[in-house]
C-alpha cells in the first residue's frame, strides 16, 4: 500500500505558500500527499507538478462541492456549473500528472436538506459524475465518492450507498473513497464496510475518531486492516487530521488535535506502519 497525507495537516487552503508541504512529505519517508482543490484559483498546477516531481512525491486531489456547483440542485443550470467545476478538477488533477481525483463530489456538502433525497436526486447525481467520469478517462483518472456523515451530506454516509451509486453511473473507474472518522459513526462496523468496498476501493482516510492522531482513539483499526488485508488491497492509505484552526474551513474543531502537523505526521506514520506490518500490507 501507499501511505500518505492530507495536506489540511498543515493548512487550510492550498497554494504556493504551502508547497514546502511537499518537502515535509518526502523528508517523511511517506509516498503522497492529498491536496484539496477547493479553492482552484490558489493551485498551480505548474509550480505542484515542478516540486513533486523533483522530489519524487506522489500527489492526488480532492474537492466537495458547494450550493453554487450542487448537481443534484433541482436547477439544470446549477448542475450544469457543478459539472463545469469537476471536470476543471479533472484537468487540474491530470495537469500534475495523478491518477485520482475525490471526495463528496456527488452532492453540496453541507445541504440544508429537510426530506431525504428524491430518485430525482440520485438520478441527477449519477447522470452527472456520469459524464465527469467519462470525460476523467479520457486523462486515466479515477474519481473517488466518499461517505461522510449525515451531518455533511444526505446523500452517501454509508459504503453501500456510495457502491450504489457508483452502480447507477456505470462507469469503472468511478470508485469508493473510505474515511474511518465517518465511518465512526455511520457503519455498523468497519471490517464489514471494509469488505463491501472490495475491489472498488480505491482510497482510504485513516483518521480517529476525533480527527486526531491515528491510534490514539476509539476506532477498530485491526477491524480496518484485516479487512485491507483480506480484500488484497494495494492502493492508498492517507491519514487526514486538522491541526489547522481557522475560519475559512468547516471542520468544527475548536482545539488542537494534535501538537502541530509534524507531531501528527511523525506519531500517525508510526501507528499505522505497525498496523501494516501486523497485517502484511507493507
Amino acid at each position: 500500500m501507499q501511505l500518505g497525507v492530507h495536506a489540511y495537516a498543515w493548512c487550510s487552503q492550498w497554494s504556493n505558500d504551502t508547497l514546502d508541504i511537499i518537502n515535509k512529505v518526502k523528508e517523511s519517508g511517506i509516498d503522497f500527499l492529498e491536496i484539496p482543490l477547493m479553492c482552484l484559483e490558489t493551485f498551480d498546477p505548474e509550480a505542484v507538478r515542478k516540486r513533486a516531481d523533483s522530489l519524487d512525491v506522489d500527489i492526488v486531489t480532492s474537492t466537495v462541492l458547494l450550493g453554487e456547483t450542487d448537481i443534484t440542485s433541482d436547477d439544470s443550470d446549477i448542475r450544469k456549473k457543478g459539472v463545469d467545476y469537476l471536470k476543471k478538477c479533472v484537468d487540474a488533477t491530470s495537469a500534475i500528472d495523478s491518477d485520482s481525483f475525490s471526495g463528496v463530489i456527488y452532492s453540496q456538502y453541507l445541504k440544508p436538506a429537510v426530506t431525504p433525497p428524491s430518485d430525482d436526486t440520485w438520478k441527477y447525481s449519477a447522470d452527472c459524475l456520469r459524464e465527469v467520469a467519462l470525460y476523467a478517462k479520457k486523462s486515466n483518472i479515477d474519481l473517488g465518492l466518499e461517505p461522510v456523515t449525515r451531518y455533511e451530506s444526505y446523500l452517501l454516509n454509508t459504503c453501500k450507498q456510495a457502491l450504489k451509486l457508483i452502480d447507477m453511473i456505470g462507469e469503472d473507474n468511478v470508485k469508493v473513497h473510505l474515511d474511518t472518522y465517518h465511518m465512526n459513526v455511520e457503519e455498523k462496523d468497519f471490517y464489514e464496510a471494509t469488505k463491501a468496498a472490495g475491489k472498488r476501493l480505491m482510497h482510504y482516510h485513516l483518521c480517529e475518531n476525533d480527527r486526531g492522531i491515528p491510534g490514539t482513539g476509539l476506532v477498530d483499526w485491526d477491524g480496518v486492516f484485516r479487512a485491507l488485508s483480506e480484500i488484497g488491497y494495494k492502493g492508498r492509505v492517507g491519514m487526514e487530521g486538522f491541526s489547522d484552526i481557522t475560519e475559512n474551513m468547516s471542520t468544527w474543531v475548536w482545539r488542537k488535535l494534535a501538537p502541530d502537523g509534524d507531531t501528527f505526521l511523525k506519531e500517525g506514520i508510526k501507528f499505522i506502519r505497525s498496523m501494516m506490518k501486523k497485517y502484511n500490507l507493507e
